[in-house]
């Protein structure tokens, strides 16, 4: 495993701290042991083959399991020693998971708005002009704000993304974890969205950014940092530009693999 992190910051500053974690279900080691440490002005990627272990660990990472092996400390909390809630009342989440658990009748305005209350979907919860005018404006920034009335069972997949993904952000979370956000969506959809992500990760006063993803073509500009997976072990991690290789990417996905970077974006294809 390649490590090329050159910087060693100090703990207060870390908001994940991950030291030997592993994950093992049924006698398997799902990832680890990894250590790995996150700031608040690092915006990771995560890449890897299918199986490779990267929705394990940000599970991990987003307060919803607990490692079997090891000691992981998420806002300065050690995990199993803190109430998970309170942790992930912090964390903003855009994943597969959470869309499967919207009911089809559930309108967009109130389940980005109720993101503040941690539920989904408006109940008795009070909520102040200011709460709607922020739900409104992070569905523009989005491109999602001309389907605030409409219903989530009526809504594309990269419909869904973009809604989930100004959920997530609407609790002002510290943590943003972004599991596969471009995936179902076609090419000029994908593209805005890495334009947006790519302008949040510029922004000094935005979380600090988790991505999970497949392909190198969908990182946005403005990331910091990527971590290889491959069999739930660390191929390599640390700063983007010397983790997102020719060398490494083959060594991952065990074929060759050339990568190319143009201007801010990188691009990866098979070699014959």
């Amino acid at each position: 495993m390649v490590d090329v992190n050159d910087v060693t910051p100090t703990e207060q500053d870390w908001l994940i701290d991950f030291r030997g974690v592993e994950l093992r279900r049924g006698g398997k080691t799902l990832v680890g042991p990894v250590d790995w440490q996150v700031e608040l002005d690092e915006r990771w990627v995560i890449i890897g083959p299918n199986g490779a272990g990267k929705t394990s660990l940000v599970r991990m990472a987003a307060a919803e399991e607990y490692p079997s092996s090891g000691e992981a400390f998420l806002m300065g909390e050690r995990i199993g020693k803190t109430d998970l809630r309170d942790l992930r009342a912090q964390i903003g989440i855009s994943s597969a998971a959470v869309q499967h658990r919207i009911p089809d009748d559930e309108r967009v305005d109130d389940l980005v708005i109720s993101a503040g209350y941690a539920v989904l979907g408006r109940w008795r919860e009070e909520y102040q002009d200011m709460d709607f005018s922020r739900a409104f404006d992070i569905l523009e920034q989005v491109g999602a704000r001309h389907l605030a009335k409409r219903y989530w069972g009526t809504l594309s997949e990269g419909e869904k993304k973009r809604v989930i993904l100004a959920r997530a952000l609407m609790s002002n979370p510290e943590l943003l974890i972004l599991d596969e956000p471009s995936a179902g969506m076609d090419l000029g959809g994908r593209e805005d969205l890495v334009g947006y992500l790519g302008e949040l990760a510029l922004d000094a006063d935005a979380p600090a950014i988790v991505m999970i993803t497949h392909h190198v073509e969908e990182i946005p500009f403005g990331f910091t940092h990527a971590m290889l997976l491959d069999e739930g072990k660390v191929v390599a991690k640390g700063l983007i530009n010397s983790v997102l290789n020719s060398k490494n990417l083959t060594a991952a996905f065990h074929q060759p693999i050339q990568v190319d970077r143009i201007g801010d974006r990188y691009f990866a294809r098979r070699l014959r």
